[in-house]
């Protein structure tokens, strides 16, 4: 995880001025990956102390503009951020319990996987998202939810 001096560098990189709030919600993203809009203003305010919710969100929209963070939001799921940037990587998520791990790229450099038909597009970037069941989740039952639907029992 980057230092204060290395965050102060990485935004001063992109461009933006350094203020705590950014260095904050930078700090936030790095330390917990796939982390929620929630969490991530506690977060803030734990480091700076009084920091409103649109503060927050206005950082997140600079520096996802700016690359220095990512957004994700599978479906079904509130977005998420990670600081893991610019390397076309994918995800798993867990139906049960929600949790979200990184996978590298499935066959080497971006995009990673080509379309049956480009329709003319120039693709830079395959965006992947796994879904199944995290080891802790694959140990105990199936769940009863809508996406997993109990067995049809007893019909006719």
């Amino acid at each position: 995880m980057p230092d204060a001096a290395a965050l102060e560098r990485a935004l001063r990189a992109a461009g933006l001025r350094v203020t705590r709030p950014r260095l904050a919600v930078l700090d936030a993203v790095h330390a917990h990956p796939h982390v929620d809009t929630e969490t991530l203003i506690g977060a803030a305010r734990d480091r700076v102390g009084a920091v409103s919710h649109q503060a927050v969100y206005d950082v997140l929209r600079v520096l996802t503009d700016t690359g220095l963070v990512r957004r994700i939001q599978p479906q079904g799921s509130v977005a998420r951020y990670e600081a893991r940037v610019g390397d076309n990587h994918h995800h798993l998520v867990c139906r049960s319990c929600g949790s979200i791990v990184d996978v590298d790229c499935a066959t080497g450099v971006a995009p990673c996987l080509t379309p049956s038909d480009e329709g003319g597009f120039v693709i830079d970037e395959a965006e992947v998202v796994y879904w199944g069941r995290c080891p802790s989740c694959a140990a105990g039952p199936l769940p009863d939810s809508p996406a997993h639907p109990p067995a049809e029992r007893g019909r006719p």
